[in-house]
């Protein structure tokens, strides 16, 4: 189930994961957000080797049931981002759109 992270304070969507039963379990029996990767097929708590770790303060489930909203205290560095980023949205997206450009810069 697609999982969309946003941080508790300011409401800033700072990532977007993947979350299965076993992940949501955990997250839900620890307070700190688990997510599933498809790409190495595991379960894995954000943070468990950066200290950013993700407290879940409150889950929202989408009027489909098929979206989850975590609102999250990152601790450590705060960085939410495998980049060392605060947000895993840090690009924005310019242009018209039969000519998008990718903007790089340092908003995360």
């Amino acid at each position: 189930m697609p999982a969309i992270v946003t941080d508790v304070g300011t409401s800033e969507v700072v990532m977007f994961a993947w979350m299965n039963q076993e992940a949501l379990d955990e997250t839900l029996s620890s307070g700190f957000a688990h997510y599933w990767s498809r790409t190495r097929k595991k379960l894995w708590q954000k943070g468990e080797t950066s200290g950013n770790k993700q407290a879940v303060k409150e889950i929202r489930i989408d009027c489909d049931q098929d979206v989850l909203w975590l609102a999250v205290e990152t601790a450590g560095d705060g960085l939410n981002c495998h980049t060392g980023a605060k947000t895993c949205f840090y690009r924005r997206v310019t242009g018209s759109p039969n000519s998008p450009t990718l903007v790089f810069d340092d908003a995360g």
